[in-house]
């Protein structure tokens, strides 16, 4: 008899935790309040509404600072496409996520690994790249790092500013899940810290909705949104204009807040049992226990293959993402975790069977 999959590979939340009647009821409010511009072409800025409401949310932005996209991925890419050239020197975390490199890569620019510490991005490695020549773009992921689970400290925050400032490079604030603390409040963004118009923000409501609505946003300088709105309005007339007036609806009804305390509840606890989990089963493992988000990065003793355990894993029935996938070069030795796909209950398992996995793995039996 087959054995169900436990899979913590998907960064996605399990359905049992997607707002369906949220959206329900937001869908039928929309068709009924906003159904002329649910149901017609927008522009490249997608529903000005929602462009409001964003601005809003960050506290001193201008509705002309932010563009709906489909996804902060497809946001992401435009941004890439316009700022970049082949040749460009483009710095990218060391995990980053995976989709960042394969864009990067399609693009010809030159990868400058800079390495992850506990609270975020080596800001002293970052400083010795550019003291090596001229950076074009930082890409990073500063709430909750997608893979590593760790959060940008404030003070390096503000240096990152700082240092973009004075050498005239790009900032890609990479943030979609800011709204998912797990206690207390997000810090400052780097977007508001700036001053000379060198960071461009992304979310989505991916993480604080449902993936399927497949809404995200940029945010930042008047100038460069203006350029990629007119370059999206180009490129398929305007994102989905049906998926952004039913988001609207969730969040000017409040239903979006209610939703992401819902949702920040239920991520901890799958958190904690994860937490728990490798603690009891996998005493080896190292990890950053993040505060926030969906995942967590795993560092397993040196020697580790963890792509010849992920083999091992699939005959166990679960699943992960192993580390090489997020790295330039290395990574043998890690894996991530989304505990966002797998309820509470589930994951004790899952560790066990990830554990069955190594211990046979380092055995040597065939997988």
């Amino acid at each position: 008899m087959s054995v169900e999959t436990i899979s913590f590979a998907r960064g996605a939340p399990s359905a049992d935790i997607l707002p369906k009647e949220a959206v329900r009821d937001a869908a039928a409010a929309a068709l009924a309040e906003d159904w002329q511009k649910a149901l017609s072409y927008g522009t490249g800025i997608g529903h000005p509404g929602l462009c409001q409401w964003v601005a809003e949310r960050h506290g001193d932005l201008d509705a002309g600072q932010v563009m709906i996209a489909n996804g902060s991925l497809e946001a992401g890419w435009m941004l890439f496409e316009h700022l970049l050239e082949p040749g460009d020197r483009v710095v990218v975390e060391q995990p980053t996520y995976d989709r960042t490199l394969l864009m990067l890569q399609r693009l010809g620019v030159e990868l400058v690994p800079v390495p992850l510490e506990a609270d975020g991005l080596d800001v002293g490695a970052l400083e010795a790249a550019l003291a090596e020549g001229p950076i074009k773009l930082a890409h990073i992921i500063p709430n909750f790092h997608n893979p590593a689970g760790c959060t940008l400290s404030a003070e390096k925050r503000v240096r990152i500013v700082e240092l973009a400032t004075e050498h005239d490079f790009w900032v890609f604030e990479d943030d979609p899940y800011r709204e998912l603390p797990f206690e207390g409040e997000a810090l400052e963004t780097m977007l508001s810290m700036d001053k000379a118009d060198r960071v461009i923000h992304a979310s989505s409501f991916s993480k604080t909705v449902s993936p399927g609505v497949r809404v995200g946003y940029l945010a930042g300088p008047g100038a460069v949104i203006s350029k990629l709105a007119k370059r999206a309005n180009e490129t398929y007339i305007s994102p989905n204009m049906l998926a952004e007036a039913v988001v609207l609806e969730l969040c000017s009804s409040g239903g979006l807040d209610r939703n992401i305390e819902f949702v920040k509840g239920a991520l901890r606890d799958r958190r904690d049992a994860l937490v728990e989990a490798l603690g009891e089963q996998i005493p080896e493992a190292e990890f950053v226990v993040p505060g926030g988000g969906y995942f967590l990065w795993l560092d397993l003793t040196a020697g580790t293959d963890t792509a010849a355990l992920l083999a091992e894993a699939k005959g166990e029935g679960v699943a992960f993402v192993a580390g090489p996938d997020f790295m330039i070069d290395g990574g043998e030795n890690s894996l991530r975790l989304s505990f966002a796909s797998v309820p509470p209950d589930r994951i004790p398992e899952g560790v066990a069977r990830i554990a069955r996995a190594l211990e046979r793995t380092r055995a040597g039996s065939p997988a």
